[in-house]
C-alpha cells in the first residue's frame, strides 16, 4: 500500500493561511487507511485566519478545536450537522488558530474504493465538497491532531500535473464573515463543489479583493 506521490515537508508549506489554502491548489491529498489507499489532487480549499468570527478557533481553544492552535501541517477534524466529518489542516504558528478546509479533490488513486465508500459510481461527485470528500478517503476524528507532514497514514504529496489558473471567491455556507474572498479553487475543474452563481464573483491574482 504504497504511493508513489512524494511527501511534502513542512518546510515546503506557507506559513500564514491565506497563502496556504491558495498554495495547496494543485498538491495532493494520501490516505494509507487499513482498507486500501486512496488519494486526490486537491482542487478547492477555503481559508479560516486569525480573528475570523466564521472560524471554530475564533472564541479560543476548546477539546474540540485544539488542532488548530498546533504548529501548520496538522489535521483539525470535526464533525457537522450529525452527518459527515470535515478535514482541515492547521495554518499558522503554535497558539495561533487558523486552518484551511479541504473543499474537494480530483480522485487519483483507489477510486474504486472511494466508490464503495461513497456508494456511487460518480466520478465528478466522489470528492465534491467536505463531507463527501472525508467519506471517500474514510477521514474521522482518529486523525485529528495527526501530523500531515510527517510519516503517518494521512499526508500531503506534491503535484502530479500543472496547475490551471486560480480562481477565487467568498467561502460557501456561513453567515459571518461571508463577504471575505478566502475561497480557492481550480478555475475549469469539474471536480469543484459550490454553486454556479459564485462563478461570477471570482476573482483572480490580477483583480483581487481585500480579505
Amino acid at each position: 500500500m504504497i504511493s508513489s506521490i512524494p511527501r511534502l515537508s513542512r518546510a515546503e508549506l506557507p506559513v500564514t493561511t491565506v497563502e496556504l489554502a491558495r498554495w495547496l491548489i494543485g498538491k495532493t491529498l494520501v490516505h494509507g487507511s487499513a482498507d486500501g489507499l486512496t488519494s486526490g489532487r486537491i482542487v478547492e480549499t477555503e481559508a479560516y485566519v486569525e480573528g475570523d468570527a466564521s472560524s471554530h478557533a475564533f472564541r479560543g481553544p476548546t477539546q474540540r478545536n485544539r488542532s488548530m492552535f498546533l504548529r501548520h501541517g496538522h489535521a483539525y477534524v470535526y464533525f457537522i450537522y450529525g452527518s459527515w466529518y470535515a478535514l482541515n489542516i492547521s495554518a499558522e504558528a503554535v497558539g495561533v488558530g487558523a486552518g484551511v478546509l479541504f473543499r474537494a479533490l480530483e480522485p487519483l488513486e483507489g477510486v474504486a474504493l472511494m466508490q464503495e465508500r461513497r456508494r456511487t459510481s460518480s466520478l465528478v461527485d466522489l470528492c465534491r465538497g467536505p463531507g463527501r470528500l472525508a467519506t471517500a478517503m474514510a477521514i474521522d476524528r482518529q486523525l485529528d491532531g495527526l501530523d500531515m507532514c510527517g510519516d503517518g497514514p494521512l499526508w500531503l504529496g506534491g503535484p502530479v500535473s500543472v496547475v490551471g489558473p486560480i480562481g477565487e471567491s467568498v467561502r460557501i455556507g456561513i453567515s459571518k464573515e461571508a463577504h471575505r474572498v478566502l475561497r480557492f479553487f481550480e478555475r475549469g475543474s469539474p471536480f469543484v463543489s459550490g454553486p454556479k452563481r459564485l462563478l461570477s464573483q471570482v476573482t483572480d491574482e490580477g483583480n483581487k479583493q481585500p480579505v
